[in-house]
């Protein structure tokens, strides 16, 4: 008898640390709306695998990058971590055609997944805001081509098809139930949603504060687009109050994609960031500001919040860069997005806590200090709740116990 008590209570401990260990008590938890801009313009990056590496020990799961690099796809394989892949605008012309489409996805998507975890296409780059008008009606019949073929390869329910876009695709912004798409783009646009609408893909939009601040700065507030506490603006019409410009620019494209009869569109943020150098007249580019701009950006991730228009939705963003890219064509500002120096030491530090120091490299965790006093109260919580749950259950099978 006493062996099967000692038996019981041994299965009962078992249970209780089971509990213990696949609740969130003590675990640090992702942040599923984050990713990374995984940029390759530079002649001294680092390996893919010493990437990967670095992205693990950030616990980041998203990133994109602008090609379909072999050696990163390789090297990606097994980790987990999404990827976004990119067909360069040289190639749209070739894909409008349906049979070296499907070449294309058989050889540079097919072979890799889903070891590689591919989830998205993004078919050029910022096309509608072009000076080519040829190279944009090819847009939008490579984008199903490309999507035909992932059907014929049965691939389609798992990799989204879509394209990047600036901002300056919207012909108003301000405030963000005005939001309307440029009248020359009306045709087009229309297409496109059109497909992403059929296709259940999200609408990507490249959105830097950062620039309307540089090109206004005395008429933008700086707290507002760095996210720091400030008055905000209400918008008149919905009378949704906006404390930054990003949530405020993303409600725009919301409102200029109702506006095109295809509301319910997912809009995701495929790049946003804050450059830590630039020219002389690139005003705002400082490290400082780009270690506000980013940190406060982490910080709503972690909070996974939705826009004030989908407050219920949280907001999907994809921060740029990793690295600084040397070799970027383009003011100063073009080479200075990255958290990351391309040895493997912080650009700046975003008041994000190191894990260690083994190596040249600073490995880091997505926690904020406030975060990290937060996380703390929580997990305590959670520690005395457990411990409740022990203590009662324990009395009740003392108890109940048959002897």
């Amino acid at each position: 008898m006493a062996a099967t008590f000692m038996s019981r209570i041994s299965m009962f401990h078992a249970f209780i640390l089971s509990a213990l260990f696949f609740s969130d008590c003590g675990f640090l938890r992702g942040v599923a709306s984050f990713g990374i801009n995984y940029g390759q313009i530079g002649n001294n990056l680092p390996q893919p695998e010493k990437v990967l590496d670095l992205l693990s020990s950030l616990k980041i799961t998203k990133t994109k990058i602008y090609d379909t690099n072999p050696q990163i796809l390789t090297a990606f394989a097994n980790s987990g971590i999404e990827l976004i892949v990119t067909v360069e605008n040289d190639k749209l012309s070739d894909l409008t055609d349906p049979q070296q489409a499907l070449q294309w996805v058989s050889s540079r998507i097919k072979p890799y997944f889903p070891a590689t975890k591919i989830t998205g296409i993004a078919v050029g780059n910022e096309i509608f805001t072009g000076d080519d008008m040829t190279l944009m009606s090819y847009l939008v019949p490579a984008m199903i081509s490309i999507h035909g073929a992932l059907v014929q390869l049965g691939l389609e329910s798992y990799i989204q098809v879509s394209t990047p876009n600036s901002l300056a695709v919207l012909g108003e912004s301000y405030p963000p139930s005005a939001g309307s798409f440029r009248g020359e783009l009306t045709g087009v646009m229309s297409q496109f949603l059109r497909f992403l609408s059929n296709t259940k893909s999200p609408f990507w939009i490249n959105a830097y504060p950062y620039f309307a601040y540089k090109d206004s700065p005395t008429q933008i507030s700086l707290d507002y687009v760095l996210f720091n506490p400030n008055s905000g603006m209400v918008d008149p019409y919905t009378k949704l109050h906006y404390d930054n410009m990003l949530y405020a620019q993303v409600d725009a494209v919301i409102c200029a994609i109702a506006r095109m009869g295809f509301e319910g569109l997912e809009v995701k943020v495929t790049e946003t960031g804050w450059p830590s150098k630039g020219d002389v007249d690139e005003v705002g580019a400082t490290v400082e500001n780009a270690a506000i701009y980013n940190r406060n950006l982490l910080r709503r991730q972690l909070g996974n919040e939705g826009t004030p228009l989908r407050p219920n939705m949280r907001l999907e963003v994809y921060l740029f860069a990793l690295f600084n890219e040397d070799l970027k064509p383009g003011p100063t500002s073009e080479r200075n997005y990255g958290l990351y120096q391309p040895d493997g030491t912080m650009a700046y530090n975003v008041g994000l806590s190191a894990l260690s120091t083994t190596s040249s490299t600073a490995t880091i965790s997505l926690t904020s200090s406030a975060t990290k006093a937060a996380n703390k109260g929580y997990r305590y919580q959670s520690l005395v709740y457990w411990m409740f749950v022990y203590l009662l259950a324990f009395q009740v099978f003392m108890t109940t116990r048959p002897f």
